[in-house]
Parts: C-alpha cells; structure tokens; sequence
C-alpha cells in the first residue's frame, strides 16, 4: 500500500474497511434458567433486538428492512385481564373469561385489510376450531401503535392483526394434546383459505398458535418492534426467555410473515440443501404414519408450501417431528447432524444414534446458527463447519445471555460466572422446567442411550463392502478366471483416446486440470466462473453427472468436496425403502443397503 491516501486513511480508521463486511441476520435470545417469568426479560430480549440493528438489511428507504420480531412465553396475566374487558366472544359481545393457564391456546393472526377477505379468513379458522372439537372462546384485536413513523411500502403492506383464543375441548386432556390440535387447526384452515382463492388471501398468515409462546413479529426495523407492539410495553407481559431476530434476507424478499421468529426457530444464516430437504419431504407425505398424531396427520399435508423461505422450511419440519413426539433437541439432532462418521473418538452409542437417524432423515446442510425453543426449553446449535458465530454467556443470577456476536446485551464482568463461544457441531440447551443448562456431552448421551440404536442397526443394515463380491467367471460370465489362481485374466483395452471419450473427458480437462495433477502433485489454479453450455443444453454428449450440479449459498459459503473436508462431510448413501420418518420406537422397519459412495464399478 503505497498511496498517500491509504496511508491516511490507516491512520485515521485502522485496518478496518467496511468493504471488507460480510452482513447476516442478528439472532439471540435471554433467559432465565429457572424459568422465572419477568417483563424485565422481554424488555432485555428487545435491547439485545436494538443492539443487533446492524445485521438487518436497510434499502434505499431507511424505515424499510427486512423484518425483526420477538418469541415469548404466553403472558396469561395480559390476556387474562385484556380478554375480560375487551375480549370479543362469539356472540359478539364484549368480555371473555379464559380457563386456567395451559388450558387455551392464542393464535396471533394476520389478516387481509380488505373486508370481505378478512371476514372470510376468521370464519375459517373458526370452522376448524369446531370441527376438532375445541372451544372458541373469542377473538382480540392486537393493539399497535399507527402513529409511529413507518415506511409507506410498509405499511401498504401492513395486515390487519388480531388473536384467537381457543380452549381445550372434552377430547384434550393434557397440554401437549391441546399442542397438537392447535396444529391441526392453523393447518387445516391455512389450507381451506388458500382453497378460497381469496384475492386478498396472501395476507393472511399465522405466526404462532400455541398455549406456550406467541410470536410479535413484522417488517419493521429493531428498534420498532418494541414501540410498534403496545403488548411488549406493558408491565403484564412477563416471559422467562425471550428470542429475537433481526433479518437480512438472502433467499427471498421481505414480507411480513418472513420475518423471524418463527413458531419453533429463529436462524442466522442459510439452509443450502433446501431444495432437497422440500423434495424429500414432500414425498414422504402419504407414506407417513404416527401414533401420536394418528389421523390428524393426513391433515397436516402439505407440510411446506413451495416458495417458502429456506428457515420457514426448517421450521414446518422441526414442528412436524416435535408434535410427533420427539423432544425438540432429538429432533435438532436429527436435522443438524454434527459431523460422525469419521469421527474416532465419538461415543459407540452417540454414533449409532446418529448413523440411524441419518436413514430416516436428510441431514439439512449450510452455514447455520439456530435457537429453537418449545416454551418449555430453549437452545441453539450450530452448523457441523461452524461457519456462523454464536456467543453465550451465563450470569450469577441465572440468566443466560446468547448472540450471533458478543457484547449484545450489556453485563458487568463481575457478574459472569461463564462465558464461551457455541462450537461447530455442538449444541446447548437450558431446561426452564429442570430450571437447569444441559450441555452438548451430557444433552446428546441422554438421548444416544434412551434406545437401543447400535441394536437396531445391526438388525437393518447391510453393507455393500461386507457382501462378498463373486469372482468373474464363476458366475457364468464371459470373462474368463485363471485356471490356477482365480483372477480375472486380463482383457484387451480399448485405446486410451476411446476411453477418455467414453468418460467424457476433453482435451482442456486433460491440459488444464490433470496434467499439472500429474507433473506436480496439485491441482491447478484458475478463476471462479464457468462458462461451457449446461448439459442439458449442450450440443455435445455429456456425463451423467455433468447433469447434476450442487446449489451453494448465495452469500459466503465456500464449495466443500468429501476429500479436503472427510471430517465433515459423507459421500453414505442408503438404497431401499425409507424408513417412517415418524416411527419414534421402529415399528416394522425396513432393511437397508449402504453403500459407502455413489460411484460403483
């Protein structure tokens, strides 16, 4: 660095340079481990919100980002007091009296401004509440703040937001019950009000519905979300954790209801693999079966809608399994599988548990830090490359402070008694109920040794490299074994030009990429970019493989190959029948071929 001007500018700025940022969404949470509820709580979580303004994206209109909201326990005592003197029953009139906490649910809804279509969207969704026999207790218009200053794109595209208040029916008797018919209820009417074809139907959307958590969320910046939704001002909304989400949208554009959190994640971020991960999903539906969701399940369907963003995706999966009966860190696990296989030191049974979901379920791959939570527990993980950072520290009045960087929320140093960085792979969790922080060695053992998975392995699989291959010639083929030793006798080759046709190597391959392989021992350096027609469009004969092509992250993820990254990365592949993606107890399993690659001679 030779100019004047450089020189000036280190001395004023240092190395810093802002074309040197790489921006992604801000994600944290704060909670108490013991599960103590305070509006303090929410009122930190929104300050951790404000601290990440920096992460969002912000147009050429300042008061447009991509989105920010908050995740929160059920404040009861709010809506208790809010319901009883401006509640709307069913009959119309003013004043609702709601059972015991845990005994109803709220639906925090968005509705179409327009109101025939939003008259519509509510009759449905009452519609379905009657027909999974639970109670609709009333409807509560969600009070905003329309005075602050708002962009005018947004608020063109500002819903209409209001809550549904459900009891449990004669049929639900634990909360977890109520939980699922919650689900079968958004589901179920989601569905019948896109049937509608309504044409102001797309603004319709369902953030939460839940008997333990409500999502306030919205196209606003960070620092709006606090002041646009007078619920979190108020001394009443008390919660023990709170998760927040500032956006910058990578994969689709901002709306209001890709704004995170969701109803179970909020995501740092991108899902590579999310193509597949739909596709895959999409063709178990039909196949499926549960004991728990039974029935309900043929409901449920589609589990994603095409388009989705790549977390809304995450989200509807993880939903499906947590409701199917699996804890929601097994079911983490089992979509953010940490890197096993050549893994030498992991525990027999971690490793079993791993190599048997990974039959069951594709792994979803990319650079990732999520925190998911169910209201009753919350924690995060991080991709198997560790390629998104998430920071946590812990405090000596059991609070637990998580961001996607440090110094989100201001503690003194005195107070700390912990702090440390989440790992690759790893994953933490805090029990509010236990009133307890598990950690990643403690969290997955429990899980490793709650079924006997090496067993069900070994009753299942078959390898390919265990089979024994039968020698040519014995089997009646044409290629004659050697009389004394059994080895294949040699066979004339083609010529080599032949080949390399066949194989469909060209001359620049041969140049440019294997002959410095050759004279040096490594590969040759050349710029990104290609430029030779798709196959699909070629006028030359192709490859197979030259057909397919891997989809990498729009922002900042490097292509990895199973050679360079053998610790993180697997070439396995199973053939046969999948199994149950829901069969929590492996109920007439299917047997299984693995092959250790997709190649085979």
């Amino acid at each position: 660095m030779t100019r004047a001007a450089d020189k000036e500018h280190l001395q004023l700025n240092g190395l810093y340079d802002p074309a040197q940022e790489h921006d992604a969404c801000g994600v944290g949470f704060v909670a108490h481990i013991k599960g103590h509820k305070s509006h303090a709580i929410v009122t930190q979580a929104l300050k951790i919100l404000e601290n990440l303004d920096h992460r969002g994206a912000v147009g050429a209109d300042p008061l447009m980002g991509d989105g920010a909201g908050i995740l929160i326990q059920l404040p009861d005592a709010l809506y208790r007091e809010e319901m009883a003197r401006n509640g709307i029953a069913p009959d119309g009139l003013r004043g609702v009296s709601l059972p015991p906490f845990g005994e109803y649910g709220v639906g925090m809804v968005f509705l179409p401004k327009e109101h025939a279509s939003r008259m519509a969207c509510q009759q449905e969704l009452e519609r379905a509440v009657k027909a999974e026999g639970q109670v609709l207790l009333g409807w509560r218009d969600v009070p905003v703040n329309r005075e602050m200053p708002m962009s005018p794109r947004v608020r063109e595209k500002e819903p209409v937001m209001r809550q549904i208040f459900i009891g449990r029916g004669a049929d639900v008797i634990v909360q977890d019950a109520l939980e699922r018919k919650l689900y079968v209820i958004r589901k179920t009417a989601s569905a019948a009000i896109q049937a509608l074809g309504l044409k102001h139907s797309n603004e319709y959307y369902i953030p939460s519905m839940s008997s333990r958590t409500v999502v306030y969320k919205g196209l606003l910046l960070a620092d709006q979300v606090g002041t646009y939704y007078l619920d979190l001002q108020d001394e009443r909304c008390v919660s023990a954790l709170g998760l927040v989400h500032q956006r910058f949208s990578t994969n689709t554009f901002p709306e209001w209801p890709l704004a995170h959190p969701y109803r179970y994640v909020a995501h740092n971020g991108e899902i590579n693999t999310v193509k597949g991960n739909y596709n895959w999903m999409k063709a178990r539906e039909g196949v499926m079966s549960s004991p728990v969701l039974a029935a309900d399940l043929q409901k449920l369907y589609p589990i994603s809608f095409a388009g989705q963003s790549d977390t809304a995706t995450f989200d509807n999966c993880l939903e499906l399994l947590t409701m199917a009966g699996y804890p929601i860190s097994q079911a983490v696990m089992m979509m953010i599988p940490e890197p096993w296989e050549q893994h030498s030191t992991m525990d027999a049974r971690r490793k079993a548990f791993y190599e048997y979901h990974a039959a069951m379920l594709e792994p979803w791959d990319g650079p990732a830090s999520i925190v998911f939570t169910d209201g009753r527990q919350i924690g995060a993980t991080l991709d198997r490359n560790g390629l998104r950072p998430s920071r946590y520290c812990v405090t000596d009045d059991d609070m637990v402070i998580m961001g996607s960087e440090s110094g989100v929320l201001p503690v003194p140093e005195s107070k700390i008694v912990r702090k440390w960085r989440l790992q690759p792979g790893k994953m933490f969790l805090i029990d509010l109920e236990q009133g307890r922080m598990i950690d990643d060695e403690e969290l997955k053992a429990g899980l490793a040794s709650a079924k006997p998975y090496k067993q069900w392995i070994d009753n299942l699989r078959i390898r390919l490299d265990d089979v024994d291959q039968p020698v040519a010639g014995e089997d009646g083929s044409d290629l004659p074994a050697d009389s004394d030793t059994g080895t294949i006798a040699s066979a004339a080759s083609p010529e080599l030009l032949d080949q390399q046709q066949a194989f469909g190597f060209t001359q620049e391959d041969i140049k440019f990429l294997l002959s410095p392989m050759a004279a040096n021992g490594e590969e040759a350096i050349g710029s990104m970019g290609n430029d030779s027609p798709l196959a699909v469009l070629s006028d030359k004969n192709k490859p197979l493989y030259n057909y397919f092509k891997q989809l990498f992250a729009q922002v900042t993820n490097p292509p990895i190959d199973p050679i360079r990254e053998a610790i993180v990365m697997s070439l396995v592949s199973f053939i046969g029948p999948k199994p149950n993606l829901l069969d929590i107890n492996q109920v007439n399993p299917p047997m299984r071929l693995e092959v250790s690659q997709p190649v085979l001679d």
